[in-house]
C-alpha cells in the first residue's frame, strides 16, 4: 500500500457541540449589537460596550497609520512626482453634475473639426471658397460648350429642313413643267 504524506498527520476536527457553541455566541452578540442600535449608544451605561466604542476608534487610527506605512524603499525616499494623480473618491451628494463639463483632447478635437467642416461647406455654398471658384468656372465653360453644341445642331437641323425644303420645291417644280 501507499503511504500517508505529512499534510495529514496534525488534523484536528471540531466536535458538534463545540460548533453548536460557536453559533450560539454568535446569535448572542448579534442580539446585543441589535439592542444597543434600538436603546442608542450610552443608553444602557454598559461598561463593556463603551469599552468596545473607545477600541474601534483607535482601530481606525491604527488603520490610518496601516495605510500611511510605505513598501520596500518607499519609506527611506520621499518622492513627490507632480504628474501622480491620487484618485480620491467623492460622495453623490459632492458631485456637480450641473457645472460645465470638461471635455478630453478627443471630443475637443472632434468638436472642433464638425465645427470647421460646417464653416467650409457654408462657404462652399456661398462660392467663397477657391474649390467653389474652380467648380463654377468649370460649370460656366461646359454650360457655354453646351450652348454652342446645341446651337451648332440648331444650325445643322434648319440647314437640313431648308435642303429638304428646297429638294422639295424642285421636285413640285419638275412635276409642274
Amino acid at each position: 500500500g501507499r503511504k500517508g504524506g505529512h499534510k495529514g498527520r496534525a488534523r484536528q476536527y471540531t466536535s458538534p457541540e463545540e460548533i453548536d457553541a460557536q453559533l450560539q455566541a454568535e446569535k448572542q452578540k448579534a442580539r446585543v449589537q441589535e439592542e444597543q442600535e434600538e436603546g442608542g449608544e450610552g443608553a444602557t451605561g454598559d461598561p463593556k460596550k463603551e469599552k468596545k466604542s473607545l477600541d474601534s476608534d483607535e482601530s481606525d487610527e491604527d488603520d490610518e497609520d496601516y495605510q500611511q506605512k510605505r513598501k520596500g524603499v518607499e519609506g527611506l525616499i520621499d518622492i513627490e512626482n507632480p504628474n501622480r494623480v491620487i484618485q480620491t473618491t467623492k460622495k453623490v451628494t459632492q458631485l456637480d453634475l450641473d457645472g460645465p463639463k470638461e471635455l478630453s483632447r478627443r471630443e475637443r478635437e472632434e468638436i472642433e473639426k464638425q465645427k470647421a467642416k460646417e464653416r467650409y461647406m457654408k462657404m462652399h455654398l456661398a462660392g467663397k471658397t477657391e474649390q467653389a471658384k474652380a467648380d463654377l468656372a468649370r460649370l460656366a465653360i461646359i454650360r457655354k460648350q453646351r450652348e454652342e453644341a446645341a446651337r451648332k445642331k440648331e444650325e445643322e437641323r434648319k440647314a437640313k429642313d431648308e435642303a429638304a425644303m428646297a429638294g422639295k420645291r424642285l421636285q413640285s417644280l419638275s412635276l409642274n413643267k
